[in-house]
């Protein structure tokens, strides 16, 4: 396996991620685990579903789960139901879906009131498909994802037998092929990139926002399809962590740090890093070396073969932390597959993985994050890796190792 990344377009003189197996072997992992769990039929409205499925978006993640739905028979091609001249435009340029393309009839999560009854032009959407795939909805399991009440009462008082959806595609998600991870490593090398800017930028007087809007502009500069969050945690404001930026002035001698969400070609990023402004203080390098201990022990215990288990061994309790439950620190020593989705299966964390471990397989990409504390004092640390045949390949390049000082070198 070779390691790295290639150029970021199509080219003639180099094979680079070829997008049509991308499909194909998305398709083909739906089908498999559609076997898997007895299910004829999905219905998908969640963001990562519809475009892990169809290989179709549109302008934001709003947009896409109000106005739009997917639809994939057992024995045919998947369905997108679009909004508004998406139709059009995909009939245009996505050869692939063409002729599976239709205008959407969704409820528009709480826009269009039930009473209106948008919900039977949905069902007849529904219906057209397991009819031209001759599916008897009186006896098929349709599997459904993520969706608003609205539907579900109409599936429910139409007759329909409803299964877990979701089971599927979480499952289908999990093994990425070598194109989907190089969407992976270019998203990671997109966000070094942000990082890096953002060690330019800090200094005294900046706001959490201006960082938040420098690192935004550099990864659409360098091709980001959307910027989800770029959330930005600074001074006595990162402990504990409040996982939310707000307009607070930096200040000489702040802890910094971000996590930034983002997409490229539909994949996601997740990564954590932390900086000072100015030369940070022998207590925040410990706080830092200490975050650092374990966001090491993570990374090393990921492996072909082990399970989330063992993975979250290296990581401290909730006593150790200064809580009382694993539930007052989930997300904080935490690992979780990243795709088409933030968060997808399978989650490390102490509160699910003893009791419910997973082996760890060739192909799964996890984003592995953890948190240490002290005083006014909080740093955060976040990684993605690829698991391979052998081992692990860490695609996020920017630095862990050094508190970086930024802003004030006089």
């Amino acid at each position: 396996m070779r390691v790295g990344t290639h150029g970021m377009m199509q080219v003639d003189y180099e094979q680079r991620i070829d997008f049509d197996r991308m499909r194909e072997y998305r398709v083909g992992r739906i089908k498999k685990y559609m076997d898997e769990f007895d299910i004829e039929c999905l219905l998908l409205f969640e963001s990562g579903n519809k475009r892990y499925s169809t290989s179709t978006a549109v302008a934001s993640p709003e947009v896409d789960n109000m106005g739009r739905y997917a639809i994939v028979p057992h024995n045919g091609y998947p369905h997108i139901f679009g909004f508004g001249s998406e139709v059009a435009a995909e009939k245009l340029y996505c050869p692939w879906i063409k002729d599976t393309t239709f205008p959407a009839h969704g409820t528009m999560h709480g826009a269009l009131p039930m009473e209106w009854k948008c919900y039977e032009n949905f069902l007849a959407d529904l219906d057209m498909v397991l009819e031209n795939h001759g599916l008897d909805k009186s006896k098929v399991r349709i599997g459904v994802d993520i969706v608003e009440a609205q539907i579900i009462l109409a599936l429910i008082n139409g007759g329909y037998t409803i299964a877990d959806g979701q089971g599927v595609m979480q499952h289908a998600r999990a093994i990425k092929n070598e194109d989907e991870i190089m969407c992976l490593k270019h998203g990671a090398a997109i966000v070094d990139a942000a990082f890096h800017k953002i060690a330019q930028t800090i200094q005294p007087g900046m706001k959490e926002n201006d960082l938040q809007a420098a690192a935004a502009h550099e990864m659409h500069r360098l091709g980001a399809q959307w910027v989800i969050n770029v959330q930005v945690t600074s001074g006595n404001r990162t402990q504990p962590h409040p996982h939310l930026s707000s307009d607070r002035l930096i200040q000489p001698g702040d802890l910094i740090f971000m996590d930034i969400v983002m997409l490229f070609n539909g994949y996601h990023t997740c990564v954590y890093r932390c900086f000072c402004c100015g030369q940070p203080t022998q207590a925040q390098k410990d706080i830092h070396a200490i975050c650092l201990e374990y966001q090491t022990a993570g990374l090393e215990a990921i492996k072909p073969g082990v399970s989330t288990a063992d993975v979250v061994q290296g990581w401290p309790t909730a006593e150790k932390m200064g809580y009382k439950t694993e539930a007052e620190v989930f997300g904080l020593q935490y690992g979780h597959g990243i795709g088409v989705g933030l968060w997808e299966f399978p989650i490390i964390s102490r509160l699910y993985s003893f009791d419910h471990p997973v082996e760890i397989k060739p192909g799964m990409v996890f984003a592995a994050e953890t948190y240490a504390g002290e005083g006014l004092n909080g740093v955060r640390l976040e990684d993605e890796v690829v698991v391979t045949e052998t081992g692990t390949e860490i695609i996020t390049k920017f630095p862990t190792g050094t508190l970086i000082g930024c802003g004030m070198s006089y």
